[in-house]
Parts: C-alpha cells; sequence; structure tokens
C-alpha cells in the first residue's frame, strides 16, 4: 500500500493537502467523526477470506489502516465554508481601530463548494500520484505508471 505507518501517513497527507484548498475548514477520511461514537467493534474494517484473497466487510477508515492503504475505496470529505465576500456589509475594524462596515462591490461566487469538488478531485490525484512515486523510488517495484 501507499504510504507510512508513522512519518508520511497517506491519512495525514491527504488531510493536510485537502486543508490547503480556500475555504476547506474540515476534513473526514473514512467514517470521520462519526467513529468516535463507536466502539472498537464496529468501528474496525474486519476482513473475510474471498475467491480473490482477503476481503474487508466495511470500510469505516476510508481505505488507510495505520497510515498505509488498503486497496479499498479512499473515501475523503471536506467541508467548505461558505464565502465571506458577499453583498450584506459586515462588521470589522479599520487600521485606527475604529469600528466600520466593510462592504463587498462586485460579483463574487455564491457558493465556492461548486467549484471546490473539481479541485479536492485534483488535490486528492496529486497527492496519491506523489505517494505513489515515493513509494516507487523507496521500494523500486516495477513501473510507478
Amino acid at each position: 500500500g501507499l504510504g507510512q505507518p508513522i512519518y508520511g501517513k497517506l491519512d495525514s497527507e491527504l488531510a493536510a493537502a485537502m486543508m490547503t484548498i480556500n475555504a476547506v475548514k474540515g476534513v473526514e477520511i473514512g467514517g470521520g467523526f462519526a467513529l468516535s461514537a463507536m466502539d472498537g467493534a464496529d468501528a474496525g474494517d474486519e476482513m473475510r477470506a474471498g475467491d480473490q484473497g482477503p476481503e474487508f466487510q466495511s470500510n469505516n477508515n476510508g481505505g488507510v489502516l495505520g497510515g498505509i492503504s488498503t486497496g479499498q475505496q479512499l473515501v475523503v470529505r471536506v467541508a467548505i465554508k461558505p464565502t465571506s465576500s458577499i453583498l450584506t456589509p459586515r462588521k470589522s475594524v479599520d487600521l485606527e481601530g475604529q469600528d466600520v462596515d466593510v462592504v463587498t462591490k462586485g460579483r463574487h461566487d455564491p457558493c465556492v463548494g461548486i467549484r471546490g469538488v473539481p479541485v479536492a478531485e485534483a488535490m486528492m490525484a496529486i497527492t496519491l500520484l506523489d505517494a505513489l512515486m515515493r513509494h516507487h523510488a523507496q521500494c523500486g517495484l516495477g513501473d510507478p505508471a
């Protein structure tokens, strides 16, 4: 799998990459915050023997266990805040410390989330390719493409 068990965990690299996207304020891998309400028996991804080898019975951890990809689908969700450049006056303070109302003029995105989806997909692809190239360089196994 891709990733490292301590430094360079795949899930930490994916989360860091997502957080570099403007307006992203939260990242979940797999079940994310919902996992904290589960017990270990429900949150773990059990395996059973399958026709093609071991098969996972769930994907609560989003395709990453111990910082290394499992071969399952990678599940990453981001929370994107609403844009603050709206036409409604906003309260602020000027350089002299005085209260002011800031009014944004011009046309701005009403929802950055729409454009955030392809950006997040591209950022995930870049992060995975980087991990694949590192894995190839460190292990020297086969063609990275």
